[in-house]
């Protein structure tokens, strides 16, 4: 075997055979804090170690402030069971739910060594040349494809995501790629009055997206059906994966905007140019081009009716741009 990560430690016969502790408790006491970790949309994501299994696990809790809020509440328990509910090789394994020494709701989850796509493409947009190398245009669209087969799945379970974006998809160490945050997902028999709740201008999610000097990260993200506050469903999703696919590829968002409301317009009445044309770190084949245009279309009824036919045009046109790759050299 190859030597491993620092982060990821070798199995010991010490920490799999020794007799559980004398003190043990199967509660919120096995677990001992390490550290804070990023991420965690509006709930507090943090690094803890279970003593009874020996693996660091994370644990998303919500924050002080939003404790007592039952729209939080709701939110984190319909994240843990979506999640868990869905085990999809692309969704990161749930482990508990229950309260904490506070008597507070949290979940435990697997913790996973790795970075958001976001911050991977910011650094190909710096150029940076060791991620370049890493994240080609393939090993990128590859993460399209496992993103794409997560959401496909939960689609197929009758739960719309809602909130895809690069900074919920994770990338691991090696090359794994989980679909994360589903705590604002749509699931059956829930009603557009509370997507609206969500979303409306006294939700704490709004007031986030509206902050002077923040990346507006899910309006560049959101359908027109979502912006209208009208019935969404599958292709939703598809619209959202689409913008995803075409930053992938221009280094670009589609509909950025000077503020919120701007960036809504573009969404509603913007047909961004094809990334192709924008693209200048490397060459698109255009085919792409129109696999984001579908995808984009602002009808739904013009876009992609499955995540399935959206992600076999996608194959199919990474696997022309490896062939003529291949013939190349």
């Amino acid at each position: 075997m190859g030597k491993q990560k620092d982060s990821y430690p070798s199995i010991f016969l010490s920490g799999t055979d020794t007799e559980l502790p004398a003190d043990f408790a199967n509660d919120f006491s096995k677990f001992s804090y390490l550290s804070e970790l990023s991420g965690g949309g509006s709930g507090l994501l943090q690094a803890f170690h279970d003593k009874c299994l020996g693996r660091n696990v994370a644990i998303k809790r919500l924050k002080p402030e939003t404790i007592q809020d039952p729209r939080e509440r709701r939110r984190l328990l319909r994240e843990a069971r979506i999640t868990a509910q869905l085990g999809h090789p692309n969704t990161v394994p749930v482990y508990e739910i229950g309260n904490d020494d506070q008597g507070n709701l949290y979940f435990a989850m697997k913790k996973i060594e790795g970075e958001d796509l976001f911050k991977i493409l910011t650094r190909i947009a710096r150029q940076d040349r060791v991620t370049r190398e890493i994240y080609n245009l393939d090993t990128l669209l590859e993460i399209i494809v496992q993103v794409g087969n997560a959401v496909a799945y939960a689609h197929a379970h009758g739960v719309i995501h809602r909130d895809l974006k690069p900074e919920n998809i994770l990338v691991g160490m090696y090359g794994a790629v989980y679909v994360m945050d589903w705590g604002i997902a749509k699931v059956w028999g829930m009603s557009n009055e509370s997507y609206a709740e969500d979303f409306s201008p006294q939700s704490d999610l709004y007031q986030r997206l509206t902050i002077s000097g923040q990346r507006p990260g899910t309006p560049l993200y959101m359908s027109p059906e979502q912006v209208l506050n009208r019935h969404i469903d599958e292709r939703s999703d598809i619209f959202s994966m689409g913008v995803v696919l075409y930053e992938l590829l221009a280094l670009r968002e589609p509909f950025r905007g000077k503020n919120v409301d701007e960036t809504f317009q573009k969404i509603l009445s913007h047909d961004p140019s094809p990334p192709s044309q924008v693209a200048t770190h490397q060459k698109i084949p255009k085919k792409f081009d129109d696999i984001c245009a579908k995808a984009l279309a602002k009808k739904p009824a013009e876009r992609y009716q499955s995540m399935i036919e959206f992600l076999q045009q996608v194959r199919s046109v990474r696997a022309e741009a490896m062939q003529s790759d291949a013939t190349q050299h």
